[in-house]
């Protein structure tokens, strides 16, 4: 099983990247931040998830062993694949995502394409017991309902939940409170 790949990216698609390692080209699926920042040429290393199937081996790239070892945890899910799985790992943080989990709120889960309301809860039911550390610790108390307020004032301004999402995920962890949150996200759109 390949399980880290390091060299250069030499193609980018919208769904992958092709890593040439001495000579041999790794097609890499990886997070829409992930490859936001990628850029051709650019010497890379990624945690690798090998997914053997009987007519494909897919490889899947994550920059943290964290990010790796939450996608491998959500595969667990039965009905759960690895491209929902990396589409889970794509609307917020992992620390956010967890959270969610382990404290029962499918909000998050729901804003996923092709995450309805049942597999949600599938995902809660499996994992919350695996996820028992974040139920009562973290950042805030009430740190995802701040979450999808901002989410919301976001898109009520006519962002869309992408960008919106995309803006929280840049917002420092320093700053604190729903409004500054806010201003800071809007600063952020702003400069698109």
């Amino acid at each position: 099983m390949i399980a880290r790949i390091e060299g250069i990216i030499v193609h980018i698609a919208s769904k992958f990247i092709i890593i040439d390692v001495s000579g041999v080209g790794y097609k890499l699926s990886i997070t829409g931040d992930s490859l936001s920042s990628s850029i051709l040429g650019d010497h890379v290393s990624f945690w690798v998830h090998t997914a053997v199937r009987e007519n494909s081996i897919d490889l899947y790239g994550f920059k943290t062993i964290n990010e790796m070892s939450f996608f491998e945890l959500l595969l667990d899910v039965s009905g759960i694949g690895p491209r929902s799985a990396l589409s889970i790992l794509a609307i917020a943080p992992i620390d956010t995502l967890k959270r969610a989990i382990a404290t029962g709120d499918m909000g998050y889960l729901n804003k996923v394409s092709g995450i309805g309301k049942k597999t949600a809860e599938k995902i809660i039911i499996e994992l919350r017991d695996k996820l028992e550390d974040f139920k009562d610790g973290g950042d805030t108390p009430g740190l995802l309902r701040d979450e999808s307020d901002i989410l919301e004032a976001l898109k009520s301004l006519g962002y869309s939940q992408n960008e919106a999402r995309d803006a929280l995920k840049q917002v420092p962890s320093t700053t604190t409170g729903t409004n500054a949150r806010i201003k800071e996200a809007l600063q952020i759109l702003g400069k698109r």
